[in-house]
Formats: C-alpha cells, structure tokens, sequence
C-alpha cells in the first residue's frame, strides 16, 4: 500500500510522516510518533481516551485518519502543559482528586482545556456537555468538574492580571 507524506504542526512542533492510509492519527501519534500520552480505549470513538484538539476542534483521534491531518495543527495532551509547568486544568484535576486510575484523564484534560479556550466562564452544565465524550469510571465525574470550574477560574484570575499591570505601566 502506497504511503503518504502528510505535514502537521504538532504540540507546536513541525512533523512530516509517512502514513498508510488506512492509519489513524491515533496510531500515528502513538506508534510513529511516540506520543503515547493520548491513550487508545475503544477504538470506536466513545469512550475519549485518544482525545485531541485538531484545528481548534476536539476529535476522537482513533476515528480521523492520519492523511486528514495533513496541514493541519494538533495538540495532544503533551502539548497542554506550558514550559514545564501544569496547565491549570491539569493541577486541579490533581488537587480535586480529579484523576483516579488516569486511563481517561488525557482526554478529559484535553476536551476541559478546549472548552476552557472557547468559553472561559463555563457551567457545570457546559463543562459536563464538554466532557460528555469522556468515560470514566473511577471518579463519578463531580471531582473532575469541580477541577475544571476551579482552573476556569484560576485562568480568569491569571488573564485579569496582566491587564491591570499593563493598565500601570501607561500611567507610569
């Protein structure tokens, strides 16, 4: 079977792969590219273990072919956490207990980290409608929306900050 070149911005890294094209980004992120962070479930698209962000949009990566990424931009969960440091949808979900086995915990970051980007005064009825595609079935699902309602307001809290220095410096 003939491969294709497909080109994709990654986690903000620039990829040129070969993929068949029966392969799915699932299996191109995990085998070829050594992203295992983003986790294989059902295969089927319901659970939402191999949740990714493509082109702004939450995919189940197990249900779009590799070749459909081709220049298109992706983010995995190892592109969530900035410099090192937890992305505040990731540290809450810590500190809430949000994360029990973690098989879900990729994909449910991922889908809370999208949403929180789209609307970043969620409520518990958007972030359970965002996290719908997500199985879990260690937590009960009101720890994980406690985290994501948290971090909502931890990022509001960071983005007001910067304004109100940026708002001194041009008194100064």
């Amino acid at each position: 079977m003939a491969k294709h070149l497909i080109k994709t911005r990654i986690n903000g890294e620039d990829y040129e792969v070969l993929v068949e094209p029966r392969k799915t980004l699932l299996s191109t992120l995990r085998d070829q590219l050594q992203l295992t962070g983003t986790k294989e479930g059902c295969s089927t698209g319901d659970c939402g273990a191999c949740t990714v962000i493509m082109n702004g949009k939450v995919v189940t990566s197990c249900l779009v072919l590799a070749v459909e990424a081709d220049g298109g931009t992706i983010t995995t969960i190892e592109g969530i956490a900035a410099d090192e440091a937890l992305h505040p949808v990731q540290r809450t979900m810590i500190e809430k207990g949000g994360i029990q086995c973690g098989f879900c915990t990729p994909g449910m970051i991922v889908s809370a980290v999208q949403l929180l980007r789209e609307n970043p005064t969620p409520s518990e009825r958007d972030i359970r409608r965002a996290i719908a595609g997500n199985l879990c079935r260690c937590t009960g699902y009101s720890k994980i929306v406690e985290a994501v309602q948290e971090a909502a307001a931890d990022l509001r809290k960071t983005k007001k900050k910067p304004a109100r220095r940026a708002k001194a410096a041009k008194a100064a």
